[in-house]
């Protein structure tokens, strides 16, 4: 990963107990106890993670790195780990942006990347069976061989494993033609937390669409590690695509951008990428700065890709929209996964984040207004923007960016209050326009708080299943919102605020 800790040896607390490790040893289970190894493994990309990086700094220890090879050697281990009472982490890239990843002090980090194979690839069908481990370009490499593509392609697309995305709900940015990945995913292979093998859906051998009971596949998608542990999946893939169209348009209110999606995708019409951006963000990435840009791509078969255009450019004059050059869509697609500015920004003292939540159409404006009013609000604020980067027939995505610096940049306590409030504001303007609190980043730890009120009493549900799966809470604790018999899971959110 780029935001690597310094190159020496880390001093670290000691590893696992003895007994823990001779019994993962006599399963024939690979493990690292060296202090950097365990260092890497306790952080994901949490953005105010990666000052703690900078500095050396490690919050929460894991015990053990342990790396299998197999379905059978995950199930020895959560057994073994069950049996101790040991804390496990499931670990892919560990590529995500909420603290979902990082292990509980003395935890086992289970890093899935051992199980990285291409199970088979079903043509006639349009589905692909692989191991929860594969990164995604090992993946899309793959099946593009034989003319496929699984179409999600996020901004960790380099960094993320397939049991990563599954794990957070993830969403690519050709979501609006390929769908998210709940979308994507036709079955799973999990282990539980006694090392049980579940498995579900295409993996269980049902057919498309199935009515037998409630789809138990969806049970684990976005489930973060806490219910089990993602070791296969089977996923649907499409043929590549044939055709490709762009397109770009310029709005004279970011509401007139909303409007102009909102039709278009009333009519049936689903450009694999609609991307709105506020003034503010249009000038940052566009260097336009009088215009809310909207970049569109569509790809697929000719006469649906260019219907669906047609639909799209009728709704954007409709609503004002001055066609701009589609150079734009070359533009985003050459920047669209570069982060490498974020750990200059830091080291300049300034707190920056992103927060991504949806909501319906007859809300979307007034939440882009109250969240970024509250977002401006806030002593210190140095930029608050917005664009929209995925829609649906209901409604869509915002993607907030917040960044504030106060007046000591070395003054931590300053960076965590920022920090909060900017989190608050977003996540109170979310519920009072009935969002969601999260389109596909997650909860991990740093929508933990929020989520119980989110979920209403649906979060007893959570918590009955929690405990039904995992009566000990070896999986992943203290992670969407749930309670942890190891510890107190927010003290590593609390340090990881900081700012240098």
């Amino acid at each position: 990963m780029p935001n690597l800790y310094p190159s020496r040896d880390l001093d670290g607390p000691p590893p696992s107990p003895s007994a823990l490790l001779d019994e993962l040893s006599s399963a024939g289970v690979a493990f690292d106890v060296g202090t950097n190894e365990r260092a890497e493994h306790a952080r994901d990309w949490w953005p105010l993670s990666i000052p703690e990086v900078a500095r050396g700094h490690v919050t929460n220890w894991p015990g053990v790195v342990v790396r299998p090879r197999s379905t059978l050697e995950v199930s020895s281990i959560l057994r073994i780990a069950e049996s101790h009472r040991v804390a496990v982490t499931a670990q892919g890239g560990r590529s995500g942006v909420g603290g979902g990843a990082v292990p509980e002090t003395g935890a086992i980090a289970l890093d899935l990347t051992g199980l990285n194979e291409i199970i088979a690839l079903d043509a006639r069908s349009c589905t692909v069976r692989v191991q929860a481990g594969i990164f995604g370009p090992d993946l899309e490499q793959f099946v593009q061989k034989s003319g496929f593509t699984v179409g999600h392609f996020p901004q960790s697309f380099d960094l993320a494993t397939v049991g990563g995305w599954i794990a957070c709900r993830g969403a690519g940015q050709f979501s609006n033609r390929y769908g998210k990945i709940e979308d994507i995913v036709a079955g799973l292979e999990v282990v539980l937390a006694d090392g049980r093998v579940v498995r579900t859906g295409a993996l269980a051998g049902a057919g498309p669409r199935s009515a037998m009971g409630p789809d138990l596949t969806q049970l684990f998608v976005g489930s973060e590690g806490t219910l089990g542990v993602i070791t296969a999946a089977a996923l649907r893939a499409h043929p590549v695509a044939g055709h490709q169209v762009r397109a770009a348009f310029g709005f004279a209110s970011f509401e007139k951008g909303l409007e102009a999606l909102r039709a278009t995708l009333r009519l049936g019409a689903t450009p694999a990428v609609v991307r709105l951006y506020d003034k503010r963000e249009s000038g940052r990435s566009f260097e336009i700065g009088d215009a809310n840009v909207l970049i569109v791509l569509d790809e697929g078969h000719a006469p649906v890709i260019d219907a669906a255009m047609s639909v799209l450019s009728a709704a954007c004059i409709d609503n004002g929209a001055s066609p701009l050059p589609d150079s734009l869509v070359e533009t985003w697609l050459g920047h669209r996964n570069d982060v490498s500015a974020l750990a200059s920004v830091t080291r300049a003292g300034i707190v920056v984040d992103t927060i991504e939540v949806a909501a319906p159409w007859s809300e979307l404006a007034a939440l882009y207004r109250d969240a970024l009013d509250g977002l401006n609000g806030i002593d210190g604020c140095l930029a608050a923007s917005a664009h929209e980067s995925h829609a649906y027939l209901d409604g869509a995505c915002l993607y907030f960016t917040f960044a504030g610096r106060g007046p000591d940049p070395s003054d931590d306590k300053w960076a965590e209050d920022y920090y909060r409030r900017s989190w608050e504001e977003v996540m109170g303007a979310t519920r009072r326009h009935r969002g969601s609190i999260s389109h596909h980043h997650g909860i991990g730890l740093v929508r933990g708080p929020y989520l119980a009120d989110a979920l209403g009493e649906g979060f007893s549900v959570l918590e009955s299943l929690k405990a039904a799966l995992d009566p000990v809470g070896i999986l992943n604790p203290g992670k969407l919102g749930l309670s942890s018999p190891f510890g107190d899971a927010s003290t590593f959110m609390t340090s990881s605020h900081s700012c240098p």
